[in-house]
C-alpha cells in the first residue's frame, strides 16, 4: 500500500484495491500463503520503486520469483503479427513460467481487470476483450480452471459484442422464468428416483454460459429457440461406482438422446476433468444435460490445477 501510494485506477479508487482483489480471487481458490503474498505484490516491481531484494528479504525468494515471473509475462512483446499469434503467446506464457502459480496470479489479475473493464475507455474494450478470449480463456481451459474459464468467456463476450450479449441475456432470462416449474419438477423426479435406490446425492441446476450459447448458434446456424440444451443438472454422488449406477437410474427415468453420452471418467480430458455426461428428454420434451461426478471430481472440474492446493491440509492456514 505504501509503495503504490498516490497511484489510482481508472475508477478513481486507490491502486492497492486491485492487488487485494487479485489476492481475494486466489484465496477463493484456496491458494497457499506464498501465492497470496505474490498476488498482493504482483505489480510492485513494475509500477513502484520497491526493489526485488526487498521483496526477497522480507517475504522470501519464492515470493520474489513469482512477482518477477508475473512482471516478465507483462513485458512480453512481439515484433510482428505472426509472432503475436495467440497460440505462440499462450505457449510462451506457459513455458516462461517455471512456477504454475505465476500463471494463476496472471489469470486472477486478468479476471479482476475484466470485471472492472467498464472503468476503462470504451475504445480499449475490444482489444482487451479479444486478447482475453484468444489468450487467457484457452489457458484457463487448459489448466482446468472452469470457473475462471466461464467467467472470462462471458465478460469478454459482453465487451466484444455488447448488443448481442444483451439480446441473448434477455432471451435466457425469459426462457429461465418460463421453464422454472419444469426444472423444479425435473429435480423432484430425479431426487425421488435416487432416494428409491437408496443413493444420497447433491443435485443442482447449471446453465450454459451466454458465450457458449452464442458460439453454438453461430457454428450450427441455429436460432436461440433451436438451442435445446441451455439448462443442465449436475449430480454429485459419494463414489466412482455410484456415477455409473446413477446413469442407469437416469436412463430408466427419462429417455436418453442418442449420441449424447460421453464418458469423461474412463477417458478423462487432458486437463484432468472427469464426469459422465448424458442428455435426456425431460418433461415437456425439453432436452436436459446431466453431469454425474463425485465430490473429488467436482473440485478438479471447477478448479483444475488449483485443486492441488485445496488438498494441502498440512498448511495451518487452511
Amino acid at each position: 500500500a505504501l509503495a503504490h501510494q498516490g497511484q489510482v485506477r481508472n475508477s478513481g479508487e486507490a491502486y492497492i484495491t486491485h492487488p487485494l482483489a487479485v489476492a481475494e480471487i486466489l484465496a477463493d481458490q484456496r491458494m497457499d500463503g506464498e501465492a497470496l503474498c505474490a498476488a498482493i505484490l504482483h505489480d510492485a516491481l513494475e509500477d513502484t520503486a520497491l526493489p526485488r531484494s526487498f521483496i526477497a528479504d522480507t517475504f522470501g525468494e519464492s515470493v520474489a520469483e513469482m512477482v518477477e515471473g508475473v512482471t516478465k509475462l507483462d513485458k512480453i512483446q512481439f515484433n510482428n503479427r505472426q509472432e503475436a499469434d495467440a497460440e505462440s503467446f499462450r505457449k510462451m506464457m506457459l513455458a516462461m513460467s517455471r512456477d504454475i502459480r505465476v500463471i494463476l496470479i496472471k489469470l486472477a489479475d486478468r479476471s479482476h481487470n475484466m470485471r472492472t473493464l467498464s472503468d476503462m475507455p470504451v475504445e480499449k474494450w475490444r482489444r482487451i476483450a479479444s486478447e482475453t478470449l484468444d489468450i487467457y480463456v484457452p489457458i484457463a481451459n487448459r489448466l482446468g480452471l472452469n470457473q475462471t474459464y466461464r467467467e472470462l468467456q462471458d465478460l469478454a463476450f459482453r465487451y466484444l459484442r455488447p448488443w448481442r450479449y444483451q439480446v441473448l441475456e434477455k432471451a435466457v432470462m425469459k426462457a429461465r422464468s418460463r421453464r422454472r416449474d419444469l426444472l423444479q419438477k425435473l429435480q423432484r423426479d430425479v431426487e425421488g428416483a435416487f432416494k428409491n435406490a437408496n443413493l444420497s446425492i447433491h443435485i443442482f441446476g447449471r446453465e450454459k454460459t451466454l458465450y457458449s450459447i452464442y458460439q453454438k448458434m453461430g457454428q450450427k446456424h441455429l436460432s436461440f429457440a433451436q438451442v435445446t440444451d441451455i439448462y443442465g443438472m449436475r449430480i454429485l454422488v459419494p463414489n466412482l461406482i455410484d456415477c455409473y449406477t446413477g446413469l442407469g437410474i437416469l436412463h430408466q427415468l427419462y429417455k436418453p438422446v442418442p449420441g449424447k453420452f460421453k464418458d469423461h471418467i474412463a477417458i478423462s480430458k487432458v486437463n484432468g476433468y472427469q464426469s459422465l455426461h448424458t442428455t435426456l428428454v425431460g418433461p415437456a420434451g425439453i432436452n436436459v444435460e446431466f453431469q454425474l461426478r463425485t465430490d473429488a471430481m467436482h473440485v478438479v472440474a471447477e478448479s483444475g490445477v488449483a485443486a492441488h492446493w485445496m488438498y494441502k491440509t498440512s498448511d495451518p492456514v487452511h
